[in-house]
């Protein structure tokens, strides 16, 4: 059984997610909190989480700073980013620090279920909507760090069409003629490419407009 925490300031929307993931066969939800320090805290007495859902916007500490330290700390522990923020330089600021997928906060409880186990199948959701900003900034024109730089690959690129599209795992993989695996194996490349210790700091400087 997966264990799962919740990083959320809103009380309503936390202790609901919560208490869905205690009912799912495969999960339990022992620990949901509204702030990175609570945590970390609790962190410090307990066997950290296989997965974190973490807010941005937080009492104290941003969601994204918090990113960096518990994977520094816990780093088997995976990170999907649950927001209301649907801004590019937020999305590569996640993806830079080391989360491992991205939803918006309209995502339905059903939709993080499936989200939380394509993570731990080693994929890496992201709702639509993050999907359509990733492919934008790579069609953007004059970028200071070109679409070769991150060496994604046409496949790839068709992947990223698929989410956009809003279509499951499932349906590109039939799109496609591929296995779900294959999909899963994709999306996890292109979260890899995308931040590459090397060039993390070039897109995020880019993304701010610095460079």
């Amino acid at each position: 059984m997966a264990v799962v925490g919740i990083v959320e300031d809103n009380k309503k929307i936390r202790d609901l997610i919560q208490r869905y993931l205690d009912m799912q066969d495969e999960f339990e939800c022992p620990v949901a909190v509204d702030s990175v320090e609570e945590m970390l805290e609790y962190l410090e007495e307990h066997n950290p989480p296989d997965v974190l859902l973490m807010d941005i916007q937080l009492p104290g500490m941003s969601g994204i700073k918090g990113i960096g330290i518990i994977k520094q700390k816990y780093p088997e522990t995976e990170i999907i980013m649950l927001t209301v923020y649907h801004d590019s330089h937020k999305i590569f600021d996640s993806l830079v620090a080391g989360a491992s997928g991205y939803l918006l906060k309209h995502t339905s409880l059903p939709e993080i279920k499936e989200s939380i186990q394509t993570l731990l199948d080693g994929g890496s959701p992201m709702s639509p909507q993050i999907a359509r900003k990733v492919i934008n900034y790579f069609k953007k024109p004059n970028k200071q760090v070109s679409e070769e730089d991150y060496g994604l690959t046409p496949r790839e690129h068709d992947i990223i069409n698929g989410l956009v599209d809003g279509l499951s795992y499932k349906l590109i993989a039939d799109r496609y003629d591929i296995s779900i695996d294959t999909v899963r194996a994709h999306i996890r490349n292109i979260y890899k490419k995308l931040h590459v210790n090397s060039k993390a700091e070039v897109i995020a400087k880019s993304l701010r407009g610095e460079i």
